[in-house]
């Protein structure tokens, strides 16, 4: 009787512990996750590529002394425009124009010498041709004649050779450009081709030199061919824009071997002389894969070992296991995660190069505590505790 008892009441403790087990892991199933979601849609996507610039100018001298000699004459106010062609220094010039005028008598002095050769050779042919003087002294004057020729020559180099150091030391400007301050006062003694006296430099128009790396090269190359007015554009140090456009004016001739890098200019029109030579700019160059592109809100988007993800809800239709058929099968809504490969900020929201497609949910808000293949429901998601906010 007792061993009968105890096989009934195996059966059934093992009934009501089962019972007990469904029943506590069915109150331990998670609610679905309130989240919001936003519609992955294509709007139009400028954006521009950035490089450290800085702006130089295109036609650049130091201008230096070609003879030495004391500063005596400085004609132009620094910082000042200066036309092509004005004096702007001069070098005490005195003896350069003695040097001038005694190459210019040398060559009167060889030219007397000339004529009175030529005179000789005249009257010694004519004499030969009497027979009335030897064949030898003849030809010693036309000797005579040659030398004296040549020393014309010399002479008349040496006039060119005075007149270029005279003209040397007035220093001109050699093109229309602004001039800066100038490191030389009157009374300084210069030496030739080393003493440094003042810059010049045109503004119009200017350029704006960039590093890029090697593999940007075929981009600029082709951008050198063909670009529009709003290929180029720059960013002034005080943050604004440059009203101008630019274009590429040359590309360096070969790579770093050491940076893997190359320099590229940009030319820009400076009427306005806006733009100083030297001064740290912005180039924002357009970017090729500009135009409609997927875009969603950038909050969606979270990073993970520097690779980005989002989550997007996805229905589902689960099937019920209950034996009771009249009960229906009903809609889960899940959350997947999806890696992205993400372009620019586009204001608040970012372009999804690949993993979105347009129409899909993302998950806006609510994500924190998601799980890939969670459930969600679509309500008011509120971002975690402690969690920083996107910038």
């Amino acid at each position: 009787m007792k061993n009968s008892y105890i096989y009934w009441l195996a059966p059934a403790a093992l009934l009501t512990w089962a019972s007990c087990g469904k029943h506590q892991q069915k109150s331990a199933a998670q609610p679905p996750t309130p989240v919001s979601v936003a519609q992955a849609k294509v709007a139009e996507a400028t954006y521009y590529d950035s490089y450290q610039g800085t702006v130089v100018s295109i036609n650049t001298v130091e201008l230096r002394s070609q003879v030495p000699g004391f500063v005596t004459g400085i004609f132009f106010k620094e910082g000042d425009v200066v036309e092509k062609g004005k004096v702007l220094y001069e070098i005490d010039k005195r003896k350069y124009e003695a040097a001038y005028q005694q190459a210019q008598a040398n060559v009167l002095s060889a030219q007397a010498n000339l004529v009175k050769a030529q005179k000789d050779v005249d009257r010694y042919n004519m004499l030969l041709k009497n027979d009335a003087i030897a064949r030898q002294t003849v030809d010693q004057a036309v000797a005579t004649y040659e030398t004296n020729k040549s020393a014309v020559a010399v002479a008349k180099a040496g006039v060119a050779s005075a007149a270029t150091d005279l003209s040397y030391a007035t220093i001109r400007a050699p093109f229309t450009g602004r001039i800066g301050i100038s490191q030389v006062r009157l009374g300084t003694q210069v030496a030739a081709g080393t003493t440094l006296m003042n810059t010049i430099s045109a503004e119009h128009p200017i350029g704006v030199d960039v590093v890029i790396n090697e593999q940007d090269i075929n981009r600029f190359y082709a951008l050198q061919k063909a670009s529009t007015d709003t290929t180029f554009k720059l960013q002034l140090p005080d943050g604004t824009t440059y009203n101008k456009t630019g274009k590429v004016l040359a590309i360096d001739r070969g790579v770093s071997s050491g940076t893997g890098s190359i320099k590229v200019r940009i030319q820009f029109p400076n009427e306005d002389d806006v733009l100083k030579d030297g001064m740290s700019c912005v180039l924002q160059v357009l970017n090729g894969q500009s135009g409609n592109r997927v875009q969603i809100p950038n909050k969606a988007v979270t990073e993970q070992m520097g690779e980005f993800f989002v989550f997007v809800t996805r229905d589902t239709t689960v099937k019920d296991t209950a034996e009771d058929k009249s009960v229906k099968d009903r809609q889960d809504t899940l959350a997947k995660q999806i890696k992205v490969k993400l372009g620019p900020r586009v204001n608040t929201n970012i372009v999804v190069l690949s993993g979105i497609k347009e129409g899909d949910k993302v998950i806006t808000d609510g994500f924190q505590r998601l799980r890939d293949g969670g459930k969600v429901t679509l309500g008011t998601g509120a971002p975690a505790q402690g969690a920083a906010p996107k910038k």
